[in-house]
């Protein structure tokens, strides 16, 4: 495979759309929750990401409002607004058993602290891990077009998280973005353990293989 550095916006919006294929769960009270975790505690990995009401006043910011938690196939929603930061959330965020893989972990993780003290721990940031492989893009968007020849819509990015029922829609969309995570990731251990990969235009490439 040839890993392209960047990809055109206008490359990227002629490519097919890809949407997560699995069960979406939609978590709504703390029970719920505490049941989704002791299912996502079986995982050796997952794929995270969140979801906040767009504020479009000055000075208004939302906490938080929805976590998304995704295997290959089962995607958790955990309606934060709803159910707050629970313990058992805290505590699989806090598991250095269960890898958590996202993007821009760092704004996820510092606007989650607004709702619950925690420590996070055993997580990896794509935006890092990717620069392994020549990939200079930052969005997940991005990334995936490279990696998969695919598109991720992000038509649902700015629709209200905190709504009374979330629509058909948004689930996938949140669902899509945190199991993309797991996606890209689980591409490039493949990649890495094959050595099966060559960064476009750079000769050092074969250095960087895996047997």
């Amino acid at each position: 495979m040839i890993i392209q550095r960047s990809i055109d916006k206008e490359i990227l919006k002629e490519l097919p759309k890809v949407t997560f294929p699995g069960q979406i769960h939609v978590v709504q009270t703390p029970w719920e929750a505490e049941k989704a975790v002791a299912f996502l505690k079986q995982y050796q990995i997952v794929g995270i990401d969140s979801e906040t009401r767009p504020s479009f006043s000055k000075g208004r910011p939302h906490k938080v409002a929805l976590l998304q938690v995704s295997s290959e196939d089962h995607c958790f929603l955990f309606r934060l607004n709803l159910t707050g930061l629970t313990l058992p959330i805290i505590n699989l965020l806090e598991s250095p058993n269960v890898t958590k893989v996202g993007l821009s972990l760092k704004d996820d993780f510092m606007m989650l602290h607004k709702r619950a003290p925690f420590e996070q721990r055993a997580c990896i940031e794509l935006q890092e891990y990717v620069r392994v492989f020549g990939i200079e893009d930052k969005s997940l968007q991005k990334i995936y077009g490279i990696l998969f020849g695919e598109k991720i819509s992000k038509n649902q990015q700015l629709t209200n998280w905190e709504a009374d029922r979330l629509t058909e829609p948004q689930k996938l969309y949140a669902a899509t973005d945190a199991w993309a995570c797991l996606n890209i990731y689980n591409r490039l251990e493949e990649l890495k353990r094959t050595g099966d990969f060559m960064i476009a235009d750079d000769p050092q490439t074969p250095q960087l293989q895996t047997p």
